[in-house]
């Protein structure tokens, strides 16, 4: 895996890293399952991403010069919202400003289209992601009870956070 040269701060271009984003393709699925297998107990399927490009969701990777896959999100677009459908970025490369780049191109896609919000689900569990979500300046909007599917044939709620663009 590679590493980041430098820290990323927010609103960087990510070729300041040598790092480019291209629009999900079918080829890329095997890469982005990787990467969801192993930071989800329960991961999207190859069938959601399949459906998410073929619906002309906005749909992108991050990757190195050499391929190297670091990230990936997925993106709604709505009447007045984008909807953060996913958002990953590779286990060894958390907490170097990845997930920045990533919230910065979604969020500049939904710019482009002249949308009002951005909105997007995370778990209570997930309390790192929450906190950079609070920090990029989201703000808690709600919960959706019982969103998630938990061990043990449970459910976990949501917390629903809103970005004003």
């Amino acid at each position: 895996m590679s590493s980041v040269p430098s820290p990323i701060r927010l609103h960087e271009p990510a070729s300041a890293h040598g790092l480019f984003f291209y629009r999900m393709q079918l080829s890329d699925i095997d890469d982005v399952l990787a990467i969801e297998n192993d930071l989800y107990p329960f991961p999207w399927t190859h069938g959601n991403f399949v459906d998410s490009i073929r619906s002309e969701y906005e749909t992108w990777v991050l990757r190195d010069g050499r391929g190297t896959m670091y990230g990936y999100f997925l993106l709604m677009l709505l009447v007045d919202d984008a909807h953060l459908l996913n958002i990953s970025v590779h286990r060894n490369l958390q907490g170097k400003g990845i997930g920045l780049l990533l919230l910065d191109k979604a969020r500049s896609i939904a710019v482009d289209n002249k949308l009002e919000s951005m909105l997007l689900e995370v778990r209570p569990s997930n309390e790192r992601a929450a906190k950079i979500y609070v920090r990029y300046g989201f703000d808690r909007i709600g919960i959706r009870k019982g969103y998630y599917p938990a061990p043990n044939n449970t459910r976990e709620d949501a917390i629903v956070m809103k970005l004003m663009l």
